[in-house]
């Protein structure tokens, strides 16, 4: 029989982390391009975020691999 919550959850939390992953990695690269523009004065405060949503983005990538390959366990 097929358990259809826990089919659920799974289905839900793929879909979760797929958004924040790719929703991460697209505001790092915006924040990268407004960083790059010359005539901002927020260059470094945009240069730091971007670099933390990508440092986050590596982080669940990862994650992911920790989970998947059980040599790391």
């Amino acid at each position: 029989m097929i358990n259809w919550a826990a089919f659920a959850t799974v289905a839900i939390a793929t879909l979760v982390g797929a958004v924040v992953v790719v929703g991460m990695y697209s505001l790092g690269v915006r924040l990268w391009a407004v960083s790059a523009d010359a005539g901002t004065s927020a260059h470094r405060t945009a240069r730091s975020g971007a670099v933390a949503c990508f440092a986050v983005c590596a982080a669940a990538v990862l994650y992911g691999i920790y989970l998947i390959v059980p040599f790391f366990h």
